[in-house]
């Protein structure tokens, strides 16, 4: 199995729903691509819905079709859309997270995003990449990471794992 789809957008397959597979008026367990964010569950509330909150920002940002149309309420208010087919966000300990995510990115049909924890230690974008660009991967922790797969499989990777609390 490939793995890579987390290096470069030149060298990542793209993940996503064609346009003919979007279809709001299903179930989200009827979508062929399962969402789920996995997060720390060591760490402080805080942290963790940041992490939850950035690395599905990276997801949003290269999964095609995960958010729906915007909907205007009553009062003609426009409200931005909302991922139709769902997404989980369960807790695991740091050991599991970090297999989680070395076996989601080992599959090229499947997106991984991942939010390292040296992420959080930083407050300059630069900083954050130059320390990452001196980091070897074995040495990562992980606040959370973002997976979009076929539902069969993301189901396996993640097991059981319960809903963050």
């Amino acid at each position: 199995m490939a793995e890579g789809n987390t290096s470069t957008a030149i060298d990542v397959a793209p993940v996503g729903f064609a346009p003919d597979e979007i279809d709001p008026t299903l179930s989200t367990r009827a979508a062929r691509l399962k969402w789920v964010v996995v997060v720390d569950r060591g760490l402080p509330p805080g942290r963790a819905v940041n992490a939850a909150i950035c690395a599905a920002a990276a997801t949003q940002s290269s999964v095609t079709g995960l958010l729906g149309d915007d909907v205007a309420d009553a009062e003609g208010t426009v409200h931005p859309g909302l991922p139709w087919a769902g997404c989980s966000v369960l807790a695991a300990d740091s050991g599991a997270l970090r297999a989680i995510r070395a076996k989601a990115a080992s599959y090229a049909d499947t997106f991984v995003a991942d939010m390292p924890a040296l992420a959080q230690e930083t407050l300059v974008y630069a900083d954050y990449r130059a320390t990452l660009s001196r980091t070897a991967a074995a040495d990562l922790a992980y606040c959370a990471v973002s997976i979009v797969g076929p539902r069969n499989r993301i189901n396996k990777i993640v097991g059981k794992l319960p809903l963050l609390a």
